[in-house]
């Protein structure tokens, strides 16, 4: 097993991540409140509000107006508590950093643009296919790309097995990149979208590198380090 638990300096922030902890505590909110309904009941929520492809593009034939708001609804459910405390705690873990860089309006936009471009591509792509998806991984997909262009070298501290490590985020993202387009290639039938992961690292790799302050410059840590004279403008 190999779960990411938090990243260096979690809490030395100079504006707390309220997008972020809301984002949190309005999944957990809905997922508590659909859990306590009969499983029929949930079941006929997860049907109207997530996407399924071919009811999602059937919509400029139909004229079901409220077919587009699935791609906003579906990131806010989830289908086992498993599922949800996964995408939460990537959230908690990455988020933060983006929120902070981008600002919360910002980042706000960020995330439910995430969302729903990822989600509509990954309707796109599997025009043909009944699986309906939910969930905030598309979302959550575009806060990790603009995490690894931001700081790609800042280390995770990370669950592998019984130990814990603390791994460069390129190198843990960017695994986690590869497991998705791999198993996405196998065609799994294993009910997961990973269309729609690829899809939300491409949507937000895009988007950070649009919505990113002029000044933050992207995988700054590969960059060749200027010697002290260089860089003071000094000579010898």
């Amino acid at each position: 097993m190999i779960l990411p638990l938090w990243d260096e300096n979690p809490f030395e922030k100079q504006r707390l991540p309220l997008v972020s902890w809301g984002l949190i505590a309005l999944n957990v909110a809905i997922f508590t409140y659909i859990a306590s309904l009969p499983e029929d009941g949930a079941d006929v929520i997860v049907d109207r509000f997530g996407i399924t492809p071919p009811d999602l593009l059937r919509m400029f034939s139909t004229h079901d107006v409220l077919q587009p708001l699935t791609l906003f609804s579906a990131m806010f459910l989830h289908g086992s508590w498993v599922h949800l405390l996964g995408n939460m705690l990537f959230i908690w873990i990455f988020a933060d950093d983006i929120e902070e860089v981008l600002g919360r309006g910002r980042f706000l936009l960020f995330y439910l643009a995430g969302g729903v471009l990822s989600g509509l591509i990954y309707a796109l792509l599997s025009y043909d296919s009944t699986l309906t998806e939910i969930g905030a991984s598309g979302a959550i997909a575009a806060i990790l790309a603009a995490y690894v262009m931001y700081r790609p070298c800042k280390k995770v501290h990370t669950l592998v097995g019984w130990f814990v490590f603390m791994i460069d985020a390129y190198w843990l993202i960017g695994a986690w990149a590869v497991l998705q387009i791999v198993l996405g290639g196998l065609e799994q039938g294993d009910g997961v979208a990973y269309a729609a992961h690829v899809a939300g690292l491409v949507v937000g790799a895009a988007l950070f590198a649009w919505m990113r302050p002029a000044d933050v410059e992207l995988f700054a840590c590969f960059a060749p380090k200027q010697p002290p004279d260089a860089a003071s403008g000094g000579v010898s």
